[in-house]
């Protein structure tokens, strides 16, 4: 009871603001009190640094991706520290800075990372039998919708401004109407993270959102209190799953050693098991390649954009 009183409360608070904001405003909500933490190692300790992107996973999951990266730490053999941020543009900085060792990044800022400070690939998962994942544009259950173009005047919710399935794919879909979200949508809300976008929609917060397909999927097995109340409008064509990336200059032992003990875990019993809950069959190499048709919807939209302003 008290927690649904919580959420009428926090829905109540996010439509007030979305009512009172103008259309071309962009807001950021929380929908659950967050703690992110970052640990910071002893003086002289070695250690290492990975990152989880907000958005890779639900907030249920984030546990079994620091149970994995135990399991690292332990193959390893020296200390892995956890760092949490939702905000993928601050983990690219991370990481072209060098305060990162290595992240679970999405696709979308990957292909930014690549082309701005030559961020590398060390694996990816492979979830479902494939290594490919698409963007869902999800609406409430009941709504009687049928198409994306129906959803002129509604409002919606993107996760972050970096990410694929969350953002990049969804102004892909409207760049093709000949229009941008800001003159397609009445309001637009940025979430940071999918599952927040999927709890939006199911307490109608907003009418729409574009998420990550492994995400609803995790969570419609897993726990599907907010998937049972929202429905998939319109599905994506694939796109390269969400890496594991390093920065370029990472030592090559510790490189090769990394990527080593991830190939491996789905053959190891205790690594086998993590993985399990995070719902990923294996880590797998991946080639840059995959992701050209994220630089492709990328360089397209600028181009359309830059054509408007001739």
């Amino acid at each position: 009871m008290l927690k649904n009183m919580i959420y009428a409360v926090l829905a109540l608070l996010t439509l007030i603001c979305i009512g009172g904001c103008k259309k071309t405003e962009q807001r950021t909500i929380i929908l659950e009190q967050e703690q992110p933490l970052v640990q910071t190692s002893a003086k002289g300790e070695k250690y290492i640094r990975i990152a989880v992107g907000g958005m890779i996973t639900p907030k249920e999951g984030i546990a079994y991706y620091r149970q994995f990266l135990d399991y690292v730490q332990s193959k390893l053999g020296t200390k892995v520290y956890y760092v949490d941020r939702e905000d993928y543009a601050e983990i690219n900085e991370m990481l072209r800075t060098r305060q990162l060792d290595a992240a679970f990044v999405c696709s979308g800022p990957y292909a930014d990372g690549h082309a701005e400070f030559a961020l590398e690939l060390l694996a990816a998962p492979q979830a479902y039998g494939s290594t490919v994942y698409y963007s869902y544009i999800i609406v409430a259950k009941d709504d009687p919708v049928r198409s994306f173009k129906e959803l002129r005047g509604k409002r919606f919710a993107f996760t972050d401004p970096l990410s694929n399935t969350g953002k990049l794919v969804p102004t892909f879909m409207l760049a093709h109407l000949g229009e941008t979200p800001e003159s397609y949508f009445s309001g637009i809300i940025y979430t940071k993270a999918h599952d927040k976008s999927i709890k939006a929609v199911a307490m109608g917060i907003v009418d729409a959102a574009a998420v990550d397909s492994l995400i609803w999927e995790y969570l419609n097995k897993s726990n599907p209190e907010f998937t049972s109340k929202t429905r998939i409008l319109e599905k994506s064509p694939p796109y390269a799953i969400p890496p594991v990336v390093v920065p370029h200059d990472l030592d090559p032992s510790l490189k090769k050693r990394l990527k080593r003990i991830f190939l491996n875990a789905h053959a190891d019993p205790e690594g086998r098991e993590i993985l399990k809950k995070m719902m990923i069959d294996r880590f797998v190499v991946i080639n840059d390649s995959a992701y050209d048709s994220i630089r492709e919807m990328k360089t397209w939209i600028s181009s359309q954009k830059a054509g408007k302003m001739e």
